[in-house]
């Protein structure tokens, strides 16, 4: 009992950083979306930035803030009001590299393409992630838990569940199910979608689980995490110079 009163301040304290990173996180990434979307339709003072003809991707001012964050957590372990600044440029950083997650899986710029998708995928994830570390629950951290041997059995057979759900096409359940046991063991043991890893390497082409799978998840079938995509991932029309937005067209 002394050992978690103890522990109280610490829990606290980080969660406090968690919050930190997770808003600078969530306002970073709705800025950068507000402003590409005005950059694509020509709207407002926002323009592609680029350095000797090169097209300037964020991500790339991302990646150098994570670097920096990095080597001064790793270097200086900063305390006190370091720490609430520090937690916020790593959140920063990290929303601009995930905002053009598609661009490092596809080597090329499909931000506003159906590929480019993958990219919400990662934030929103991201988010998941973050909002469960901000209410405590963390399997994996040893001070709040006693370290033994059944703790660690459990650990580990909580996570193999949870990368078989992201394997079977299940990836939102597989994160979460890393920190919340019984989501995991039941994404796992659910049938998989027919495009995921799992299916396409266990379930043969006429084999009932395939047909089973097909049925479950038609073409075209959308879901509520679809829609929540498409929130931020559906490509705003190009303004065309000298078309005033919603003026009548000429050949109505």
């Amino acid at each position: 009992m002394g050992i978690e009163l103890e522990l109280l301040p610490v829990l606290a304290g980080r969660r406090v950083v968690v919050a930190w990173m997770l808003g600078a996180f969530l306002l970073t990434f709705l800025t950068t979306r507000f402003i590409t979307r005005a950059i694509r339709t020509g709207r407002g003072p926002f323009r592609d930035a680029s350095v000797g003809g090169v097209h300037l991707h964020h991500e790339v001012y991302g990646i150098f803030l994570l670097l920096g964050t990095g080597l001064v957590e790793l270097t200086y372990r900063p305390d006190g009001a370091g720490r609430p600044i520090l937690a916020v440029l790593f959140g920063v950083g990290a929303a601009l590299t995930l905002d053009e997650f598609a661009l490092w899986l596809h080597l090329e710029d499909v931000y506003w393409s159906r590929e480019g998708r993958s990219s919400i995928d990662a934030v929103l994830i991201a988010l998941v992630v973050g909002g469960l570390l901000l209410v405590g629950a963390n399997p994996f951290d040893a001070q709040e838990l006693p370290a033994d041997v059944p703790l660690a059995i459990t650990v580990a057979v909580n996570l193999a569940f949870a990368i078989v759900a992201v394997l079977k096409g299940r990836t939102v359940l597989g994160v979460v199910g890393v920190f919340v046991p019984v989501v995991a063991a039941v994404a796992a043991v659910r049938l998989a979608r027919p495009q995921s890893f799992w299916a396409v390497r266990r379930y043969p082409a006429d084999s009932p689980r395939r047909h089973r799978s097909e049925r479950r998840f038609p073409p075209g079938r959308r879901t509520s995490w679809d829609a929540l995509v498409d929130l931020f991932a559906s490509a705003p029309h190009p303004v065309r110079p000298g078309v005033v937005v919603g003026a009548p067209r000429a050949d109505r």
